[in-house]
């Protein structure tokens, strides 16, 4: 398991992220079971939003309701969660931010959040109402450090004309199928092809020069069906026998060969995982101890329907 120091002082932050968007139907003992067996694999992120569930906090909840840390174990796990999206709209105002935080706390069973991401851009944000939240909430030890999903570098930047604290995690779709932040820097002078168009705003190399790590959610997800890649030999044939030749060569797994595309990456890269099944998170953590070279990194970017002009 590749590791990175998320913040000082703070436990080691591992590649493979724990998602738990999908836990709420699941029982107290499989999701106890769920959690255990990432633990046991050398996870130690988990991710959470208020929205996750069939009602607001629903799986916030059920994570409370099922899983307690001992003090000692709560210092060796980083617990993260999101706020922002609301019916219909999108909020960073002081008062929902630290509404909703309270909120998460208290269905998470837990006295403080280590990272709070801030979920889609709000297009009405005020900085300076942001920087109140993270300050009040820092300064109560109920939040350790900051971050966000699925924003632009500009985006960033505009938050942190007002916020102090280090922004460290942007969240964002990313699979070997859905990745244009990577695709089209490496295309980025040749006209007429779509991979060209940058709709990141040079996010991955922003990310690196500021020390961003970028958590990849969806990493098994199919950018053109919206389904899972990885044994899709419908629409992406070289693709699963590019993952099956590699699977073989390193004594892994498909799934583990597509977690090592990414966590392969100098860039700070995390993968999140949205799946129930404690089996799939021993695959993935599996991919991320495998070191592919150069040629088998590019291999699988052609394969997955990329160009190298």
């Amino acid at each position: 398991m590749k590791y990175y120091e998320m913040f000082a002082g703070g436990p080691r932050a591992s590649s493979i992220v724990l998602g738990l968007m999908r836990i709420e139907a699941l029982d107290n003992a499989s999701i106890a079971k769920l959690v255990g067996t990432a633990r046991d694999a050398g996870v130690s992120v988990f991710d959470h939003a208020d929205i996750y569930g069939t009602s607001r906090h629903g799986c916030e909840r059920r994570f409370g309701d099922a899983v307690t840390f001992l003090p000692s174990e709560r210092e060796q796990v980083v617990v993260q969660s999101k706020v922002g999206i609301r019916d219909g709209f999108y909020d960073f105002s002081k008062a929902h931010i630290l509404d909703t935080v309270e909120k998460s706390l208290s269905a998470l069973r837990m006295d403080h959040l280590d990272v709070l991401l801030l979920h889609r851009p709000d297009s009405l944000v005020e900085p300076s109402e942001v920087a109140a939240a993270f300050d009040a909430l820092h300064s109560a030890g109920k939040v350790r450090s900051f971050g966000v999903s699925n924003h632009t570098p500009g985006q960033i930047q505009l938050l942190a004309t007002e916020v102090t604290q280090p922004l460290i995690i942007d969240q964002v779709q990313l699979s070997l199928t859905h990745a244009p932040l990577i695709a089209a820097g490496l295309a980025s002078n040749i006209g007429g092809l779509d991979q060209s168009i940058d709709l990141s705003n040079g996010l991955l190399d922003y990310a690196r020069i500021n020390d961003i790590a970028l958590q990849a959610w969806s990493p098994f997800q199919s950018g053109y069906t919206g389904k899972v890649f990885i044994g899709d030999r419908d629409n992406y044939p070289e693709l699963n026998d590019a993952l099956d030749d590699l699977a073989r060569d390193h004594g892994g797994t498909p799934t583990s060969i597509a977690t090592a595309w990414l966590t392969r990456h100098p860039a700070k890269m995390q993968v999140v995982l949205g799946t129930t099944t404690p089996s799939r998170v021993a695959e993935a953590v599996a991919g991320s101890d495998i070191s592919l070279s150069r040629e088998e990194w590019y291999r699988l970017f052609r394969a997955a329907g990329y160009r190298l002009p």
